[in-house]
């Protein structure tokens, strides 16, 4: 079993920068790929960034990269640097943990295992 804790959200104005942390409570020592999704108020849960268990691998969905820099700690935390934040990048942000295939990322919902609870990024135009 793996709970994972998002922090971070907030309100901001476009062009701000924020950052995102997701923590997971691991009753095992276990590897994880861990990655970030959003959903915005009507519309389906997408994929925004993934890293793999040891951080060699990360991958990011076309409308954050250059902008957004996901990165992990250590083996139970991981961040989503946010830069230029657009309106558009309004949603509740939820982290993932997929425990079956550390070594790679992951862009689909339903391989991930495991989700947080969701935290709110308003970004204000």
């Amino acid at each position: 079993q793996v709970q994972l804790v998002e922090s971070g959200g907030g309100l901001v104005q476009a062009g701000d920068s924020l950052r995102l942390s997701c923590t997971a409570s691991l009753l095992t020592a276990r590897t994880l790929t861990m990655g970030w999704f959003r959903q915005a108020p009507g519309k389906e849960r997408e994929f925004v960034a993934s890293i793999n268990w040891n951080g060699g691998k990360t991958e990011y969905s076309d409308s954050v990269k250059d902008r957004f820099t996901i990165s992990r700690e250590n083996a139970k935390t991981m961040s989503l640097q946010m830069n230029r934040l657009r309106s558009e990048d309004t949603a509740i942000y939820y982290c993932a943990a997929d425990i079956h295939r550390p070594w790679i990322t992951e862009v689909a919902v339903e391989n991930y295992d495991y989700w947080g609870q969701g935290t709110q990024v308003t970004v204000s135009s």
